[in-house]
């Protein structure tokens, strides 16, 4: 089985391709704009490029579609998450790929709240450029006939976004938050590769929408908690509660935010998901977040 990951150096898909380099009936490439050292084969292409992606996937049996832009102008996200990926599976398409599964995210639906939301019951609603060309990425890959899983938030070593967020967050604040009770999906990002591979190789799982999150959500209040007994305490311990933490954030839009999303449910349900694979959604949160936490104190390092 030949099997071409995009964005293999990433936070993400670095993960897929190890995950998929342990299947020894898994054939693994990586599409690379650049050389990369390392002994798995490499593809070259650049997904802002669209004509350098011709012949990326011959003899290919499998796309796994891990690369996006987060951040920029609008032009340069789209030209890699909407018209990159669409010219990606144009020619997944051509050269006969089987299967085409791409990682999103559950910011394609917009802020929330989302409780227990199941597949198909929220309606695509992207808040900024980013989710919108992801969303439009999304769109390719389901016209073609693909997969598409949707994380909401992913932590794990190499993480530089969610927890460094809530970390500039307490900085801010100079405190923690009280009364945040509010009920977020996650996922460690090694069970998420996993998930991944295993997914675009299984014929169980139908082409669409998948969430793909542990099952077990977790409250705002014990994120908070985590991040400040295992990576960065506030100092004295002080706290706030919301409305003095919103005062206190006004200033910085990053931590406004990282307080907007913790403030609101953003739980999103798959129920069939993991049964369907046969495969393990990993430990929870509160056993898997302390294998990360010497790594996160490293990355945020001192105030």
């Amino acid at each position: 089985m030949n099997l071409l990951i995009t964005g293999g150096t990433g936070f993400i898909g670095s993960r897929v391709a190890a995950a998929a380099h342990r299947r020894p009936d898994t054939h693994v490439r990586l599409l690379s704009r650049r050389t990369l050292s390392t002994p798995v084969e490499t593809v070259p292409g650049d997904l802002a490029d669209p004509a350098s992606l011709y012949g990326s996937c011959t003899g290919v049996d499998v796309l796994v579609h891990c690369a996006s832009r987060v951040s920029g102008d609008p032009e340069s996200l789209a030209a890699v998450n909407d018209r990159g990926t669409r010219a990606l599976v144009e020619e997944a398409v051509r050269s006969g790929v089987r299967r085409i599964l791409h990682v999103s995210t559950a910011a394609v639906h917009g802020r929330g709240p989302f409780h227990g939301v199941r597949p198909g019951e929220a309606p695509v609603a992207p808040a900024s450029a980013t989710s919108r060309t992801r969303a439009a990425a999304e769109r390719h890959v389901l016209d073609a006939g693909g997969l598409v899983l949707r994380p909401h938030l992913v932590y794990g070593e190499g993480d530089r976004w969610m927890v460094p967020g809530v970390v500039e967050l307490l900085r801010e604040l100079s405190a923690t938050v009280t009364g945040c009770e509010a009920l977020h999906s996650m996922i460690d990002v090694g069970t998420l590769g996993r998930a991944a591979v295993t997914a675009a190789l299984s014929p169980a799982l139908e082409p669409g929408v998948h969430y793909v999150n542990h099952p077990e959500p977790v409250s705002a209040s014990a994120l908070l908690a985590a991040v400040c007994a295992q990576v960065e305490q506030p100092a004295e311990g002080a706290t706030v509660d919301v409305t003095t933490a919103y005062a206190r954030a006004a200033d910085s839009p990053r931590a406004l935010h990282h307080l907007g999303m913790l403030t609101v449910d953003h739980w999103f349900r798959d129920d069939t998901f993991w049964s369907t694979l046969n495969c393990s959604p990993g430990d929870a949160f509160a056993h898997a977040f302390p294998r990360a936490a010497s790594w996160y104190r490293s990355f945020v390092g001192a105030p």
